[in-house]
């Protein structure tokens, strides 16, 4: 199996306080990475700095190979970001939407409709595409969205809270279509406090407080090792345990 990226040391340093400290961790080919943890945990300035949006005060991360630090440009040819706070422009239509953001990536027409015939199939807007994005509901619009994120067919994807906000029906559709892609071979990096979900979507999770990544595996794996029956018991077991507390306590 490939590796898609690789996160090495990576470290973020504000006025002295470390929001990311020497965090370590690799997304293989076709896989569901998940950062759990609260806010102001370190999981946005880490998916931030991979994303080439700020630069890390310490360590790279490697796209394909690709070094974010050294070249930038190029490990932005390799990915897509969908941040918490996306939004699309309310007054196009979510077909002409696609198209405009296709046509920042493509000047060849045929490669645009490529992209944007891919995105309309994975919104799956059943038969609103050509409605204007201000009459979407908030379900319909983070689906649009997806859909733009990964038209492109990016070796990684990049999403912070990809449900936040969402009722339960379109969490679990926005779900569904990250699992399908990633059996499609893309590899996710997700950033969520929402470890219940994370717990049935990801393929493994990283654990990380105080912009420290504290342990790493998959659920069953990480369950069994805290010996806690969710993740959001491991969570507090982990964080305590790397503190210094007992593991079994």
């Amino acid at each position: 199996m490939s590796i898609t990226l690789q996160v090495d040391k990576l470290t973020k340093i504000y006025t002295q306080a470390k929001a990311a400290n020497a965090v370590e961790f690799e997304v293989n080919s076709g896989e569901i990475f998940a950062l759990i943890g609260p806010n102001g945990a370190g999981k946005t300035t880490t998916l931030r700095m991979i994303a080439t949006l700020i630069k890390p005060t310490e360590g790279d991360a490697y796209i394909d190979g690709i070094s974010v630090v050294k070249e930038p440009s190029k490990a932005r040819e390799k990915i897509t970001y969908l941040p918490d706070e996306a939004g699309a422009y309310k007054n196009m239509t979510g077909r002409n939407y696609l198209q405009f953001m296709a046509s920042l990536f493509y000047s060849d027409k045929q490669k645009i409709q490529e992209c944007v015939d891919t995105a309309v199939g994975i919104a799956d807007l059943a038969g609103r595409i050509d409605d204007k994005i201000g009459s979407y509901s908030r379900g319909m619009s983070r689906r649009l969205l997806l859909a733009r994120a990964v038209m492109t067919k990016p070796a990684l994807a990049i999403l912070d809270e990809p449900t936040s906000g969402l009722d339960i029906l379109n969490a679990l559709e926005i779900r569904r279509m990250i699992r399908e892609l990633a059996n499609q071979g893309m590899s996710f990096l997700i950033s969520s406090h929402n470890m219940l979900e994370i717990e049935f979507l990801s393929d493994r999770v990283g654990i990380i407080s105080g912009g420290v990544l504290h342990d790493t595996g998959t659920s069953e794996e990480l369950k069994q090792k805290y010996q806690s029956s969710n993740l959001e018991e491991v969570f507090e077991k982990a964080v305590h345990f790397k503190q210094g507390d007992n593991i079994h306590e």
